[in-house]
């Protein structure tokens, strides 16, 4: 399954960190923020990355070249940050079969494996990694309602009354319809090409999209106390298994005595 990284955006609510670098770029437990997604959609079995590219593009390109850790990449050119949805469309034509889509500014510890699992079943048309937040917070994001059956029903981008306080995350697998929808999105009030109208065309063509609620964690780096709070916890969990293995050799060294 290829797997889509979207990494255009400038990042100006992280500076001074984005002044010379995008955001994608930025570190986080000393390697930047696309090291993290690439090596968790390599964990996924990601077969080509295929990587959406805009502000200052030549720091990404010659930092990666055109492979990591032996799978190729392939760049494309947003040339204006016209929202995800138009983002999406420049690998349109790279793509001809289900494919997994992160958010290059979002740092996971959750079960993405489940998501792409779902989609693979061939039941689905697109499954998405969902968490409940704060009500107070809902308005801040993407809102989904589901069904009974954990199927998403309605999806609405930044609701001033939010229906439910699900959300989705940065992380998604869809197949190729998805772009047939995107060509379809007209405008939002900013003036972006959203992916959530996208994906509430789907739903109303009558397409079956899975929420798949998160277990774990996860970080959207908006500002530099996201940074400060996704390095944070990034430790704590390697804290937390060097740990384990520190036990498990104590133990191991008191079963052979």
């Amino acid at each position: 399954m290829k797997a889509v990284v979207l990494a255009a955006g400038e990042g100006t609510r992280l500076r001074p960190l984005t002044e010379d670098k995008p955001k994608g770029m930025v570190e986080i437990d000393d390697k930047p923020i696309l090291t993290h997604c690439f090596e968790q959609l390599a964990e996924l079995g990601a077969s080509e990355l295929l990587v959406v590219v805009g502000y200052q593009k030549e720091v990404i390109i010659e930092h990666y070249g055109d492979e990591f850790e032996g799978i190729p990449i392939t760049y494309t050119h947003q040339r204006e940050q016209a929202g995800l949805a138009h983002a999406l469309l420049t690998v349109e034509e790279h793509i001809d079969d289900d494919f997994m889509l992160i958010l290059g500014d979002n740092v996971f510890e959750a079960n993405l494996t489940d998501v792409v699992d779902r989609q693979r079943e061939d039941r689905a048309d697109a499954a998405f990694l969902v968490e409940e937040v704060p009500m107070e917070e809902a308005d801040r994001y993407g809102v989904c309602d589901t069904n009974d059956y954990g199927e998403v029903t309605d999806v609405i981008e930044k609701p001033d009354d939010p229906p439910t306080n699900l959300v989705l995350t940065g992380f998604y697998t869809f197949t190729p319809a998805i772009f047939h929808a995107c060509h379809l999105v007209q405008p939002s009030a900013r003036g972006e090409y959203e992916l959530s109208e996208a994906v509430d065309l789907l739903l109303r063509s009558g397409r079956t999209i899975d929420a798949v609620r998160m277990d774990g964690w996860r970080i959207d780096v908006g500002y530099p106390e996201d940074r400060d709070e996704a390095e944070r916890r990034l430790q704590d969990a390697r804290g937390a298994l060097d740990s384990e293995g520190e036990d498990e050799a104590s133990a191991n060294a008191v079963d052979t005595e």
